[in-house]
């Protein structure tokens, strides 16, 4: 799902030290969106081909995706400071430069240990890249109109990306090997630097970073992550694994009470003293488990357990994914304009939650297509209730705020698809076999989203079809 869309922070006008090209500098954002979001879901059909060829297990294979995600998610909370800071484009150059080289990096790792080094670095540059992007366009089209048709191109990209994403990465891991869906990344990067060559040099801002904060952040996602994965591969009670979890403890705390009572935190905790912006975070959060967990699972299922290759796998999450981007596009906003955000939040919630449970119901004997079929309800809640949750999350706080509120919203939204991956990929890895660690992760992810629909029924309550 394409991650929310934060508003700018203060309008500016571009340096004009270089003629103009908005056209260009959208290309060139676009670019550069489409290739992350491409990226966190382009390596899921390719995991098995991988583990194969690296010779590594269910922990690698997890390490794989989350490493992209956690590191994006966890810096996302600074990067909109830093590309003020720095100026968007060249945050933007940066940030495309480095994720271009990461992505051959990926290619060339003949080693487990290099491609989870790699994809840590991909995630980073994402992170900076993400923001910076958006910031862009906003300062190359000058005029309302213009601009809100260049936003809304920029969004349909990463919609579009995150529905080919399974498709490309199956086709590309069939037709030559996994090593593709990596150094496919190279000439896009190219042409994403080279159409920034028309592009002005953003100015710059003082905004506060947060450091202490922000490195709190990372050790306390990255202690609970290490102490998940780990513990599944190796067992819990090993020393290791209790101490990923004692820094995960020890982290948060630090950083809750570092953020309360820092003057410019870099995820401000007064915000979810608002209603509408907790339940946002709590849906938010919620939806990633169930979408990213789901995808994780049923990319191993497709291919070890129904024997499929990497191809017809892709294949499989294309209805699932498609309804998502062509929801996004064409239907939540009226939904939401109808309604308000409650009611489509409430049915992406509960669609999604039928179609987990309907998962439960899949066996070795399914047909593959019939399984395609069962999974499209799973899209429901990416099709209506982000759309919902973020402009239910937009709608509560001052304008001034929104960006900060958005980094937080999609801050946690990604913390709850790595978490996810961690803890089902432990699961499946147990001694009672794939099959059933898949089952139960259905059941939690199901019962994750049915709580947060509960809570926004019961929450929201009043905050109807809008006057």
């Amino acid at each position: 799902m394409a991650a929310v869309t934060p508003p700018a922070r203060t309008p500016v006008a571009p340096v004009q030290d270089r003629p103009v090209a908005p056209n260009a500098v959208l290309a060139a954002a676009l670019l550069g969106f489409v290739v992350i979001s491409l990226d966190a879901l382009v390596v899921n059909v390719a995991l098995p081909e991988i583990g194969n060829d690296l010779r590594g297990g269910i922990a690698g294979l997890q390490w794989i995706v989350d490493g992209y995600t956690l590191t994006f998610a966890a810096l996302m909370l600074s990067a909109g400071a830093f590309s003020d800071r720095v100026g968007a484009s060249r945050a933007f150059a940066g940030g495309l430069a480095v994720f271009t080289l990461a992505s051959v990096a990926c290619g060339l790792a003949t080693e487990m240990w290099m491609l989870v080094v790699a994809r840590l670095v991909q995630g980073v540059a994402a992170s900076l890249t993400m923001p910076a992007s958006l910031a862009m366009v906003r300062q190359a089209f000058t005029d309302a109109h213009r601009r809100t048709r260049a936003i809304a191109t920029w969004t349909a990209g990463g919609a579009i990306a995150t529905t080919v994403g399974p498709a490309v990465g199956g086709l590309l891991t069939s037709a030559w090997n996994w090593r593709v869906i990596f150094f496919v990344n190279l000439p896009i990067g190219i042409i994403g630097l080279l159409l920034l060559r028309r592009a002005p040099h953003s100015p710059r801002r003082a905004a506060p970073l947060d450091l202490l904060g922000q490195l709190l952040a990372i050790l306390g996602l990255a202690g609970l992550t290490i102490g998940v994965i780990e513990g599944g591969s190796r067992g819990y009670g090993e020393p290791e694994v209790i101490g990923a979890f004692a820094l995960a403890v020890v982290a948060v705390v630090a950083f809750l009470i570092v953020e309360y009572r820092r003057e410019h935190p870099a995820m401000p905790l007064g915000l979810f003293r608002v209603r509408p912006v907790s339940v946002s975070i709590v849906a938010g959060f919620a939806v990633n488990v169930a979408w990213y967990g789901t995808i994780f699972v049923l990319s191993l299922y497709f291919q070890k357990v129904l024997h499929r290759n990497a191809f017809v796998a892709g294949m499989m999450f294309v209805p699932a994914t498609a309804l998502v981007a062509i929801s996004n596009l064409f239907v939540a906003a009226k939904v939401i304009q109808r309604f308000g955000p409650r009611l489509p939040m409430v049915i992406g919630q509960a669609g999604t939650v039928a179609g987990l449970i309907l998962l439960l119901l899949v066996d070795a004997s399914t047909p593959p297509a019939l399984v395609a079929l069962v999974a499209v309800p799973v899209g429901f809640a990416g099709a209506l209730a982000v759309p919902a949750l973020t402009a239910l999350l937009l709608g509560a706080v001052p304008a001034e705020r929104a960006g900060t509120a958005a980094g937080v919203l999609n801050t946690i939204r990604q913390v709850g698809g790595a978490i996810a991956v961690a803890v089902f990929g432990a699961l499946v890895a147990t001694r009672a076999g794939f099959s059933a660690g898949m089952r139960i992760s259905l059941v939690i992810a199901a019962v994750v989203l049915g709580a947060a629909a509960v809570v926004t029924l019961v929450a929201l309550r009043g905050a109807g079809r809008p006057s």
